[in-house]
C-alpha cells in the first residue's frame, strides 16, 4: 500500500480557485469562473491587474459553469434550475454588475448560437419557447431584451450564423441516421450537402469564413478519419486544409476577425496541431517551450495582439498565461487549483491495447506514484485497480490532468481508462464498430483493457472495481450483469439500466435526433429493436449481481430519469440483492454542487476501500451542506449510516 500523504478529498473535489479563463474582446479585461461565498461565479480583472479581481455575477445555486464574452464587453452565461438543463441566457454588465436575464422563460431550454464583433450590442439564441421538440432561432438586443425571430422550423436541430448574425446553414438528421445540411435559396432552404449515417458522428460545422461563403466543416466522407475541409456555398468547390490518418480533426483555431483557419489540432495518444498559417508558427513554437504541457488557447483578443493560454499537464494544475504578442512573451497568471501545487500526484501513461478482434484501443493508466520503482511503467507488484469507462459513448478519454485518476492514484488504485469502440476521435470505422453493440462488442473492449491491466502485471485480478458516470454507469451495471465475476464491486453514476424505457423518455429537444439512438443503439419503436434493446439492459439481468453496488442519481436528472436507478434497485431489493442508493434532490445528470460532489466521493471512497482495500479519508464533515439522501443501503458504506445518524450532513 501507498505511504503517501493522504490528499483530502476537498482538493479534487472542491471549486477550482479559477476556470475557463479568457480576455475581453477589447483585451483590456480578464474573466473566470472562481468562488464567491463558496458558489462559482464569474469574475473579472482590468488585464494589467488581475488581482483587483470582483465578481459580476452572483449565483448562490448550483454556480455558473459557462459564460463567454460579448462583443459588446458583457459577459453572457447559462444557468438551470437544480439540473433540469432548461438553461437561460443571462447577461451580466462588468461595470455595474447588473444581471439581465435574455431568456424569461419556465421550462423552456436556451441555447447561445452565433456572436460576432460586427453586431456586438447583439447575440443570436436558439429557444424551444414555441414547440418542445425544436429550437426557433432569435436575435437579442442585450441592452433592451428585444427578440426578432429569425427562423420558426420544426426540423432541423442546428444552425450556423455569419460575421453578419444571418443564419446561412441549417442542419436536419435524416431518418436513417445520416445528416443534411441546408442553405437558404432565396426565401426556400435547399438541400446542399448530405452525410450518410455512417459519416454522422465524424461530421460537424466549425464555422463560416470571412466572406460568408465558405464553410469550414469537419468531414469523413470518402475517407476514415474526419478532416478539416472548406467548401465554397456558391460555387460546391471543396479543399482540404488539413487530416491525419489515426485522429479526426478536433479543435480548429481561426483567427479573430479575418475567420480564417490558422491551425487544426489532432488526438490520438497526444494532441498535436497542424499550423496552416505562418504568422502564428512562431508563436505556438514559443508557447509550447513556455510549459511543460498541452497548450491550449482559451481566447483571444480582437487585435490578435493578447492571447489567454493555458499549459495542461497530467500530474499537476493547469497553468495560465497572459501571451503579449507583440512583445513576444508569456507572463505567468496563476494555476487552477493552487493546492495542487507541490502534491505527489501522479503521471498519466498512453497505451494501444489490441482488442480480441484486432481493433486497437487508446487506454490511460494511472499507478499510486510510489508503485513503480523503476519507473517502467509496471508496479512492483500488482495493484487493485478502478476501471473508469467514459459517458457518451459517444466521446473518449483523452491525456492530461483528470482528477478521479489523481484521487484514487492517492488511495492506492492503479486506474484505467480505455477508448473503447464507439469513442469518437479515432476515425468513422472505430465509432461506428460500436452501433448495436452496447450490450456486445464494446463490453468486450472494456473486458480486453482489463485484462491487459491484469497481465501486464499493472492490476491485481482479485481487485478491480469498475465506477463510471452515464454511459460510464451503463457499463458499470453491464460490468456487473454480464460479467459478474470479473469486478470486486461497482459505482454507478446516472446510468441506465433499462435501455427501453431511457429511450421512451428522452427529453423532448432530443426528440429530432431520435435517429442517433435507433440506428446505433437500438429501435424501441420496434419489437425487434426492443428485443435487442433488452438484451443489452443490466436490468434484464439484474439476479446475476453477486458484487457490491453503490448507485448514484440526480433526482432532476432529463436524460437518464431517476426511474432508470429506481428500476434496478427495486429489482435488487426484490431478489434480496444488498445496494447502496444515493439520490441528491437538487441534481441532475451528474452532480454540480460541490458540496454534492464532495460528499459523494466520501461514500465512493468508503466503498471502494470495503471492496478493494484501498485507503479512506474518514467520512467526517464532507456530507456538510449536501442534498444527500440514501433510501437504501447505507449500511453498505462503511461510516455513512453514523455519519448520516450523527446529522453530519447539515450545513
Amino acid at each position: 500500500m501507498t505511504s503517501l500523504p493522504l490528499i483530502p478529498r476537498r482538493v479534487f473535489f472542491g471549486n477550482p480557485d479559477r476556470a475557463q479563463v479568457t480576455i475581453s474582446p477589447d483585451g483590456t479585461h480578464l474573466a473566470w469562473l472562481a468562488p464567491r461565498d463558496g458558489v462559482l461565479n464569474v469574475w473579472v480583472a482590468p488585464r494589467e491587474r488581475p488581482a483587483d479581481a470582483g465578481p459580476v455575477t452572483r449565483d448562490a445555486g448550483r454556480g455558473i459553469r459557462f459564460y463567454t464574452w460579448a462583443y459588446s464587453g458583457d459577459i453572457l452565461y447559462i444557468q438551470d434550475k437544480g439540473g433540469d438543463e432548461n438553461w437561460r441566457v443571462y447577461s451580466a454588465d462588468i461595470d455595474t454588475g447588473e444581471v439581465g436575464d435574455l431568456t424569461p422563460f419556465e421550462g423552456v431550454s436556451a441555447q447561445i448560437v452565433g456572436l460576432s464583433h460586427h453586431r456586438p450590442d447583439e447575440i443570436v439564441v436558439a429557444m424551444n419557447d414555441r414547440n418542445p421538440q425544436y429550437h426557433d432561432i432569435y436575435r437579442v438586443n442585450l441592452t433592451s431584451g428585444e427578440r426578432t425571430l429569425l427562423l420558426q422550423h420544426d426540423r432541423f436541430i442546428g444552425v450556423e450564423t455569419d460575421d453578419d448574425l444571418a443564419i446561412r446553414a441549417a442542419i436536419q438528421m435524416t431518418p436513417a441516421g445520416g445528416l443534411d445540411i441546408y442553405r437558404l435559396e432565396g426565401d426556400d432552404w435547399a438541400l446542399w450537402q448530405r452525410f450518410p449515417a455512417e459519416d454522422m458522428l465524424t461530421a460537424s460545422t466549425a464555422g463560416f469564413d470571412k466572406s460568408g461563403n465558405v464553410l469550414y466543416l469537419r468531414d469523413s466522407r470518402d475517407r476514415d478519419t474526419a478532416a478539416l475541409v472548406a467548401i465554397d456555398l456558391t460555387t460546391g468547390a471543396r479543399s482540404l486544409l488539413a487530416a491525419d490518418e489515426r485522429a479526426d480533426a478536433d479543435q480548429v483555431l481561426r483567427h479573430p476577425t479575418e475567420r480564417h483557419v490558422q491551425a487544426v489540432a489532432f488526438n490520438y495518444e497526444r494532441k498535436h496541431w497542424q499550423v496552416l498559417d505562418p504568422a502564428i508558427a512562431a508563436d505556438l513554437d514559443y508557447l509550447a517551450g513556455v510549459a511543460d504541457g498541452e497548450v491550449e488557447i482559451t481566447s483571444r483578443s480582437l487585435d490578435d495582439q493578447y492571447w489567454l493560454v493555458a499549459s495542461v499537464v497530467d500530474d499537476g494544475p493547469a497553468r495560465y498565461y497572459l501571451y503579449d504578442r507583440a512583445a513576444g512573451a508569456a507572463e505567468f497568471l496563476f494555476t487552477n487549483r493552487a493546492e495542487l501545487e507541490g502534491l505527489p500526484l501522479a503521471k498519466m501513461r498512453p497505451a494501444v491495447v489490441p482488442a480480441r478482434d484486432g481493433l486497437n484501443l487508446v487506454v490511460y493508466y494511472t499507478l499510486p506514484p510510489d508503485s513503480d520503482s523503476d519507473g517502467d511503467g509496471i508496479p512492483d507488484a500488482p495493484r487493485p485497480m478502478v476501471f473508469l469507462p467514459h459517458g457518451g459513448p459517444w466521446g473518449r478519454d483523452a491525456w492530461g490532468f483528470h482528477g478521479w485518476h489523481q484521487w484514487l492514484a492517492n488511495r492506492g488504485y492503479a486506474v484505467l481508462s480505455v477508448n473503447f469502440r464507439s469513442s469518437t476521435g479515432f476515425g468513422k470505422a472505430f465509432t461506428n464498430a460500436g452501433d448495436f453493440e452496447w450490450g456486445g462488442k464494446i463490453l468486450a473492449d472494456q473486458q480486453d483493457g482489463v485484462q491487459w491491466a491484469i497481465a501486464q502485471g499493472i492490476a491485481d485480478p482479485a481487485r478491480v472495481a469498475v465506477m463510471g458516470g452515464s454511459f460510464g454507469g451503463y457499463s458499470t451495471l453491464a460490468g456487473l450483469t454480464f460479467y459478474p465475476e470479473v469486478f470486486a464491486c461497482g459505482v454507478d453514476i446516472v446510468g441506465p439500466s433499462n435501455l427501453v424505457t431511457l429511450l421512451e423518455t428522452i427529453p423532448p429537444y432530443w426528440q429530432p435526433m431520435v435517429e442517433l439512438f435507433t440506428t446505433r443503439v437500438g429501435d424501441h419503436r420496434t419489437e425487434e429493436g426492443r428485443a435487442l434493446l433488452r438484451a443489452h439492459s443490466p436490468l434484464t439481468y439484474v439476479d446475476r449481481i453477486v458484487r457490491p453496488l453503490l448507485i448514484a442519481q440526480g433526482a432532476n436528472d432529463p436524460r437518464v430519469k431517476q426511474a432508470e436507478s429506481d428500476q434496478i434497485v427495486s429489482a435488487m431489493q426484490a431478489k434480496g440483492i444488498p445496494v447502496a442508493y444515493a439520490l441528491y434532490p437538487d441534481e441532475g445528470h451528474g452532480f454540480a454542487r460541490p458540496e454534492n460532489n464532495l460528499s459523494f466521493a466520501a461514500l465512493a471512497e468508503a466503498f471502494l476501500a470495503r471492496c478493494l482495500g484501498g485507503r479512506a479519508e474518514p467520512i467526517g464533515g464532507d456530507l456538510a451542506g449536501s442534498s444527500l439522501t440514501v433510501p437504501v443501503g447505507a449500511e453498505e458504506v462503511p461510516g455513512l449510516a453514523a455519519a448520516l445518524a450523527a446529522g453530519e450532513r447539515a450545513s
